[in-house]
């Protein structure tokens, strides 16, 4: 398998096995399984797959090279979408969702997404470079 869809599978497995086990530390209940798979929590999946594919390119192709370059402009882009527009977002939604419930409106409620704090994107880029640079190790 490619390192570079490597580092992306098992950085992503790492971030929402993550937030199933610090569900199961909270809860006691080994039943949650969306936590396999939603989004928002600690640590960002997002920022997880996107700084280890960056890692591995960096440590392959080089830091001066384009794509690490790209690579990184795409990678700022996800975390700062993860931080500001999705939490944005879902705070609206958060009170959109309130404000039918409270008017006992017909509208459906709609389905609110979680963005990510900061500190989620921050150990969600931590636990990607660490992906990353064991990816690399493992494939050289």
């Amino acid at each position: 398998m490619s390192p570079y869809l490597l580092a992306i599978l098992l950085a992503w497995l790492a971030a929402q096995g993550a937030k199933y086990v610090t569900s199961i530390v909270r809860t006691g209940k080994l039943t949650d399984w969306r936590q396999l798979y939603i989004s928002g929590g600690m640590p960002s999946a997002h920022s997880a797959t996107m700084i280890a594919i960056t890692t591995v390119i960096g440590l392959r192709d080089g830091f001066n090279s384009g794509l690490f370059g790209l690579a990184v402009m795409v990678s700022v882009i996800v975390m700062y979408d993860a931080m500001m527009v999705r939490r944005s977002s879902g705070a609206q939604g958060e009170a959109l969702k309130a404000l039918i419930t409270e008017l006992k409106s017909v509208i459906a409620a709609p389905k609110v997404v979680r963005g990510h704090q900061p500190t989620e994107v921050l150990i969600g880029a931590l636990v990607g470079v660490a992906v990353g640079y064991i990816v690399f190790l493992a494939t050289i």
